[in-house]
């Protein structure tokens, strides 16, 4: 090899084979065989060059170069990409900011498998084994294909080349080749000297089909400064276009072309010569021949990169590994930790081949076979020296080098492999650390990277996607079992995990729930709870003790994916309790004592919540003027009975009742008294905050928008099912039809949207107009009143615990429900001087078991003050009936002020006489007061 001086001098390498060289303006890169790589400056007139190693990649074995103008990109056999030289339009794609000249080689972080790179005047190119283009560097000709002139710093996806099979990319000083597996070629760049082969001089921002090769299998393509040259081996045709001043097209003319021109090889004859290889330099174009062979050669994949590919992960490779030999277990243990290290080299395996698949990699295919992955894990542990590195290389290298920005989709392969490896370890505490090293992983990705995993978990086969679940409910259900048992907990890795499985709880919500909802649940959760509500509430000693969980059970809110309904209640039953305590230190002496009179209940209420004299961190106790009775919830409770009716004589009203579902909703009008929604919306709070249950007969659409969800045609139907009916209609409608119900975008004179009047409902804006529809119902119309509801909701209830309930469970906390199971009641009734047997017993429950479904209601009133059953529904009520010895057993019959949740029953021998007295004191109540 020789450099370019004025006299031919030889480049010396001693004991170096050379194996690939590239050359700048001003450099020269060898690469040798063992995959050193050197590099050799100069100048104009530099008499020799001497080629010195590079230091920095001396542990690296070369399999790629490409240079520029003033910098060079290097590709190692672990598929790490390294830049090196002038940086000035970020050319090096070590971000903006980075230095003007760069000498050491810096690894440039993509975790994309490549397959090729490439380096023009000042911009860069790297291709992935699975056709993804990324570019960076100088862009003023628009040569990196983005669509304009921006310089780019960083590897930059070039989109519009996505899903076009992209195998080779050639750079020009101002502009770009490259080349289809189909054979097709697209240009993009600088164009003035006809280069792009358009039949013009214009730039081209955007890769663009030279069509004058449409129908041509091409099967090579370069780049000269300013030319290009194709090759077509179907027809051994070579083709040339751009600049030709120097003659570098080879039609022995000196002149430029614009569309590319067929060349005709005289050195040879074409019947008995092939060519193997076209070059274009800067002012020079080479054609390589050889004799053709009878059996044609196979094509590789991506032209010119035979024996230049990553490594990647294959059975002969596995059978080695597993293959018990001792004598090769050192080379066998560089390959597993070069391989396992490397996420381009993962990325790289186990790709989905058959029909191009891997091709087709987007936002929601992953490109790779994943049952391939389980195979190859399943091999791997079947030697058990060979899993332990592996795991010890994922854990301790691979795991915490991962980037957060990954430069495209895959790059992200690497969180679809790693969970396979959860299947062959040996160990619970293996999968923890695993697990945990991969969370912080995933958590460290930017939100646009943790949207397209989650796209992609959403399209994984189920039995992959169940694995990633089953793994993190199991690692979390393992962190909060210490934690309960008192043993140090790690909390970070606790959240992390917990962290994954809400967003994978998310995945699985937006996929229309592919897996149970149950399946994120987390007994350890309701344990947890329990074991600090079995404790005296108030009792600050004993709530000492459990600090440490105390502090810890708020945070995991944040993670409602893991709580069932049981133990979402005790969460607000326990931030209650926190509140309570907070509210005793902060606000001793405050106080909620509500005393209303029956026939004045409503305005005695509002006006109370008007003075706002209040503690509403206190329990609310309420008390009716001219009764006896101590509140220890069930006046309050009865209060809210009493209030929700109500409400709905309010003059003028608040809500409209919609007759055929017996719900009610805003009305989409000012109430002369600007804070009555505020003030009901208290109301509302205060039930849900003091555990009372109050029907206030809102549709699920209200649940809903206080948990900032939107409501749908799904909620209409709910509120108001003749109204949906017709939406429905519309919606169902055949398509012809459509336009002749002459319905346009206005609702009772109202604009759905702007200049509604005047667009009329079609076939194709009727999914609009209904949406449209349900968004001015539920929000548009109500937007005030509902606004001022919310914020009277979270002052009457302090707690904000209850944003952790899905709608359906929000409104089931507060309505109560309507699913009677009278035999529970007995079934959880506790006695107090009787026995289950006594004839007294027997007679009420006989009586009881005979009244009607009405009685029983109440019967359940007067228990509870509501006929409605709370949540946990009948088995949570656990009445206690005590015997009161009395000389007079009638002047002591059950009445209306003796029970909440405590039957007092006198002893009557006749069963007739027990139904009397009984049926006497639920019929005629009055107000309740708690013993």
């Amino acid at each position: 090899m020789w450099t370019k001086s004025e006299k031919r001098e030889p480049l010396w390498l001693r004991n170096e084979k050379i194996l690939i060289v590239d050359c700048g303006s001003t450099r020269i890169v060898l690469v040798s065989e063992t995959g050193q790589i050197f590099e050799c400056n100069y100048r104009e007139k530099a008499e020799v060059a001497h080629p010195r190693l590079l230091s920095s990649l001396s542990d690296r074995k070369i399999i790629q170069i490409a240079c520029g103008n003033h910098h060079s990109l290097a590709l190692s056999r672990d598929g790490q990409l390294f830049t090196w030289g002038q940086n000035t339009n970020g050319q090096l794609g070590l971000g903006k900011g980075g230095p003007v000249n760069h000498p050491p080689a810096s690894e440039v972080s993509v975790g994309i498998p490549l397959a090729l790179i490439a380096a023009g005047g000042d911009h860069s190119f790297a291709v992935s084994l699975s056709g993804a283009v990324f570019g960076w560097g100088r862009n003023h000709a628009g040569q990196l294909g983005l669509g304009n002139t921006t310089d780019r710093f960083r590897p930059t996806l070039v989109k519009s080349l996505q899903l076009k099979k992209t195998v080779f990319i050639s750079c020009g000083d101002e502009h770009t080749a490259i080349l289809t597996k189909d054979g097709l070629v697209y240009t993009f760049g600088a164009g003035s000297f006809g280069q792009l082969g358009h039949n013009s001089t214009r730039n081209e921002v955007r890769p663009r089909l030279v069509a004058e090769l449409w129908g041509e299998k091409v099967s090579q393509v370069a780049c000269g400064s300013h030319h290009t040259v194709a090759y077509i081996s179907s027809t051994n045709k070579i083709y040339s276009f751009g600049c030709g001043e120097q003659g570098q097209l080879g039609t022995g003319q000196n002149i430029n072309q614009e569309v590319p021109v067929p060349l005709t090889l005289s050195a040879a004859d074409e019947n008995t010569l092939t060519v193997d290889k076209i070059v274009a330099g800067g002012n020079q174009t080479f054609v390589l021949i050889s004799q053709i062979e009878e059996l044609e050669p196979s094509v590789d994949m991506f032209p010119s990169s035979t024996g230049k590919r990553i490594s990647s992960i294959n059975d002969n490779l596995l059978d080695k590994w597993i293959s018990e030999c001792e004598s090769e277990w050192k080379n066998i243990n560089k390959e597993i930790t070069k391989i396992f290290s490397s996420p381009s080299c993962l990325n790289g395996s186990f790709l989905e081949q058959s029909n191009d698949k891997h091709f087709k990699t987007t936002t929601e295919t992953a490109g790779v076979d994943l049952s391939l992955v389980r195979l190859a894990f399943e091999k791997l542990a079947k030697n058990t020296k060979v899993l332990m590195q592996v795991e010890s290389v994922v854990l301790n290298k691979l795991l915490p080098s991962l980037s957060g920005a990954p430069a495209g989709v895959e790059a992200l392969r690497i969180y679809l492999i790693i969970p396979e490896l959860f299947r062959v370890l040996k160990t619970q505490q293996s999968i923890k650390e695993v697990a945990s090293s991969l969370a912080e992983a995933i958590l460290r990705l930017q939100p646009s990277s943790i949207q397209i995993l989650e796209s992609l978990w959403s399209k994984l086969p189920i039995v992959f996607f169940r694995l990633v679940v089953t793994i993190y409910h199991f690692v979390s259900s393992r962190y909060l079992h210490r934690a309960r048992k008192g043993s140090p907990a790690n909390v970070d890795k606790l959240q992390n995990s917990l962290h994954v499985l809400q967003i994978l709880y998310k995945v699985n919500s937006n996929a229309g729930n592919r897996i149970q909802e149950n399946k994120f649940y987390i007994a350890e959760i309701g344990l947890c709870f329990q074991s600090i509500q079995q404790m005296h509430s108030l009792n600050l000693k004993l709530l000492k003790k459990q600090e440490s969980l105390m502090i810890l059970l708020p945070s995991l809110t944040a993670y409602p994916c893991i709580f069932d309904f049981a133990a979402k209640c005790f969460a607000l039953k326990f931030d209650y309790l926190i509140t309570l305590i907070t509210a005793a230190q902060t606000h001793p002496f405050g106080e909620n004592n509500l005393l209303v009179n029956r026939r004045n209940l409503l305005h005695d209420t509002l006006q109370y919540l008007r003075d706002n004299s209040y503690n509403h961190f206190c329990p609310l106790k309420v008390t009716f003027e001219d009764e006896n009775g101590v509140d220890h919830g069930g006046l309050s409770q009865e209060f809210f009975s009493v209030i929700t009716r109500e409400l709905h004589t309010l003059e003028p009203g608040v809500f409209k009742l919609f007759e055929d579902s017996r719900l009610v909703w805003f009305i989409p009008k000012e109430h002369k008294n600007s804070d009555m929604f505020f003030l009901i919306g208290v109301l509302c709070g205060m039930a849900l905050y003091n555990h009372c249950v109050a029907d206030f007969h809102f549709p699920l659409a209200l649940f809903k928008k206080l948990l900032k969800e939107k409501p749908t045609l799904e909620d209409l139907k709910e509120l108001s099912p003749l109204e949906a009916r017709s939406l429905q209609a519309v919606l169902d409608e055949e398509e012809d039809s459509v336009d002749s119900l002459y319905l346009d975008f206005t609702v009772q004179g109202h604009e759905l949207v702007l200049n509604g009047k005047d667009i009329l409902v079609t076939k194709y804006n009727r999914i609009q107009y209904v949406e449209a529809y349900v968004d001015f119902v539920f929000n548009k119309s109500v937007k005030k009143q509902f606004d001022g509801f919310m914020k009277g909701f979270v002052k009457g209830c302090p707690s904000k615990m209850w944003d952790i309930f899905l709608p359906v469970e929000l409104m089931a906390v507060l309505n109560g429900n309507t699913k009677y199971e009278w035999e529970e009641l007995e079934k959880n009734a506790k006695y107090k001087g009787y026995k289950p047997t006594d004839k007294n017993i027997r007679n009420f429950w006989k009586l009881f078991h005979e009244l009607d479904e009405e009685q029983k209601k109440q019967f359940l009133a007067f228990l509870t003050a509501s006929d409605r059953v709370p949540v946990g529904g009948m088995a949570s009520l656990s009445i206690t009936i005590v015997n009161r010895e009395r000389e007079d057993p009638d002047k002591y019959y059950p009445v209306a002020n003796t029970c909440y949740w405590l039957l007092c029953l006198p002893n009557y021998s006749s069963v007739d006489i027990l139904k009397e007295k009984f049926l006497h004191a639920i019929t005629f109540y009055e107000g309740f007061g708690d013993y």
